[in-house]
């Protein structure tokens, strides 16, 4: 069968002419080319935003907080994406609503992230 880029080495040298890398008219020495964005140190801002597994290390978004009751100040371990209502062991009093993501805390519920 013949290739539509006829006999002059198929489709591999079709893709060497549209490639200024490989066709070496890049810029610099070595037919290399600038890049508008520097790969090996991402902006931590664009990296938060990324899908949990297209960062260039792969990290959750879900973690574990400390929840201080507003009545009681006892302090209860949740969830970051709990699917459940979390009340509180003392006073009974709801720390967080379930949401599609991330958990609602109550008005008044203060937090901080737990540290591994």
């Amino acid at each position: 069968t013949r290739s539509h880029f006829g006999s002059s080495g198929g489709w591999r040298a079709a893709v060497a002419l549209q490639d200024p890398v490989i066709r070496g008219g890049g810029e610099g020495r070595g037919g290399r080319v600038a890049m508008d964005i520097d790969l090996l140190n991402p902006d931590a801002k664009e990296e938060r935003a990324k899908h949990k597994l297209k960062r260039m290390i792969q990290s959750p978004n879900s973690f574990f907080m400390d929840v201080k009751c507003p009545g009681c100040l006892q302090i209860t371990t949740v969830y970051s994406h709990a699917q459940t209502v979390v009340l509180c062991g003392n006073c009974n009093v709801m720390l967080c609503q379930p949401t599609g993501g991330l958990a609602r805390l109550t008005e008044g519920c203060s937090f901080r992230r737990k540290v591994e």
